[in-house]
């Protein structure tokens, strides 16, 4: 699924490349557009990945935000830039930036014809979620943001980049006030300094430093996906040379899901359908349906101290079978696939005795498995039965569609942890994505992109514009790489 390593690497050893007009710290998304706009106007730029491939998480993105694009125009699709600057600051209650919030809209359709430039197609515009708005533009191309990391990276074979894989910028060198390098470690353990005019930081956020997860986020211990070697590095770069800290905490809050298993999973599928859960204790204690939603369900989840249970009969485990989930989990796992997977994943599992499934042919059986209190968790089954008979939920007021009576023997629960596909903040940043320090200037020659910058978020990330993230970290990429070059034009 990954880039293999010779696509990534562009210069042979001997040809030590250590000064360029820009250096880009981190080969991701937001990475690899901030080179691609710096690269197509003539710039040379140095790109240092510390991983052994480039892409990072975006070669598990799926789709690009944007409003009032060309193609939405021809579908009719009504998503103005404006319409989505209110959304996303609404949400945030305005704790987002504004100027940073209204560079990425007003710049995003431009930049799905910029993508188009390269040679990627779309297959089609989505929304966030069911019946929201259509922004999410999905990349036609064998694993989507995979396509158009790979694909641009060709391109760089062909412009002035010179790629390092297995490289590590650990700090940045400053000289007279402003960042002119980067100092870096190889696989070697060698240290390089890189002499640049602007340097770009991209590093993906910090979703692996364990350190950094007890000191910002509520549930530390948040199952991070796709995400490999985000240690805060670039965060930490910027802040020692001085710019300030903006949105930390905020994470990408994703479904419930379960350390070792692939969104693919049948079993997760099973578990993360929008019928009964409960708590530790055995209470409901959110609207399960909010999973469409994903953020939400990860932000309740969290909220209860990071652990919970999906609940269900042997009805309902054959319908999930048989006629196919209701609830798609993205674009991993399809509305109305067969989970046939479902017996094996759950029983292999069973078998590594973790504590996270359980199965029993009575309720007080399966409340003693999971540690419960019996009457409990009977009471709070009680109630779910007689909301689906009443067609009603009297607590929190669930679309019908989404309640399901547990009655038939055997049972079954799966035990959940909160999960998230990054962090998303860090730097605080200006609408050119230049890092802002504590007295509210630029950090000369600095400039912090994708999930590595705070300003996009408020207190917590959203679903309502499909491909957010992944569109700020092109978008940002983007403004960043073409800025850097009116930077380093206004100071020859």
């Amino acid at each position: 699924m990954n880039l293999p390593l010779s696509h990534a690497a562009t210069a042979p050893a001997e040809e030590k490349v250590t000064s360029a007009d820009i250096i880009v710290i981190g080969a991701g998304a937001s990475g690899t557009a901030a080179t691609m706009a710096a690269a197509e106007k003539g710039a040379k730029v140095i790109l240092l990945e510390k991983q052994p491939i480039v892409g990072g998480t975006g070669n598990f993105a799926e789709g690009i935000f944007a409003a009032n694009s060309s193609m939405q125009k021809r579908q009719g699709i009504i998503v103005t830039p404006d319409m989505a600057f209110k959304t996303i600051m609404d949400y945030s209650h305005w704790l987002a930036n504004p100027f940073v919030v209204r560079a990425f809209v007003d710049k995003s359709a431009d930049t799905i014809e910029w993508v188009k430039s390269k040679g990627i197609a779309f297959e089609y515009i989505g929304p966030g979620g069911p019946g929201g708005m259509l922004t999410w533009h999905v990349i036609d191309g064998p694993g989507h943001g995979r396509h158009l990391i790979k694909t641009f990276h060709e391109h760089f074979k062909t412009m002035g980049v010179t790629t390092y894989v297995k490289v590590a910028g650990k700090d940045l060198v400053m000289k007279d006030g402003k960042v002119v390098g980067v100092k870096a470690i190889d696989s070697d353990g060698k240290e390089i300094t890189y002499e640049s005019k602007a340097v770009i930081v991209a590093t993906g956020g910090y979703a692996n430093n364990k350190e950094m997860l007890e000191k910002y986020v509520s549930f530390p211990d948040t199952i991070m996906v796709g995400n490999v070697g985000k240690d805060g590095d670039g965060i930490k770069m910027a802040w020692k040379a001085g710019a300030s800290e903006d949105g930390m905490g905020v994470l990408q809050a994703y479904r419930p899901g379960l350390p070792g298993y692939a969104t693919n999973s049948h079993l997760l599928a099973a578990a993360r359908q929008p019928y009964l859960w409960v708590d530790n204790k055995g209470h409901r204690f959110t609207d399960e349906s909010n999973v469409i939603i994903w953020p939400h369900s990860g932000n309740a989840l969290s909220k209860i101290g990071g652990v919970m249970y999906s609940i269900f009969d042997e009805d309902t485990k054959k319908h999930y079978i048989n006629a196919g989930i209701d609830v798609p989990i993205g674009e991993w796992v399809l509305a109305q696939t067969k989970l046939t997977k479902f017996d094996g994943e759950f029983e292999k599992e069973q078998a590594k005795n973790r504590g996270f499934v359980f199965k029993s042919d009575t309720i007080d059986g399966l409340a003693k498995e999971m540690g419960m209190d019996p009457a409990t968790l009977k009471a709070t089954i009680e109630q779910n039965n007689h909301f689906a008979t009443q067609k009603r939920d009297d607590v929190f007021n669930k679309n019908m569609e989404y309640i399901r009576a547990v009655k038939t023997g055997p049972f079954y629960a799966v035990s959940m942890r909160p999960a998230a596909l990054g962090t998303l903040g860090g730097v605080k940043i200006d609408e050119k994505m230049q890092a802002i320090n504590k007295s509210g200037d630029p950090v000369p020659g600095l400039y912090v992109v994708g999930n590595d910058a705070g300003g996009m978020y408020g207190d917590t990330y959203d679903l309502l514009l499909g491909g957010g993230t992944f569109g700020f970290a092109l978008n940002s990429g983007r403004i960043a790489g073409e800025n850097a070059l009116q930077y380093i034009s206004a100071n020859k």
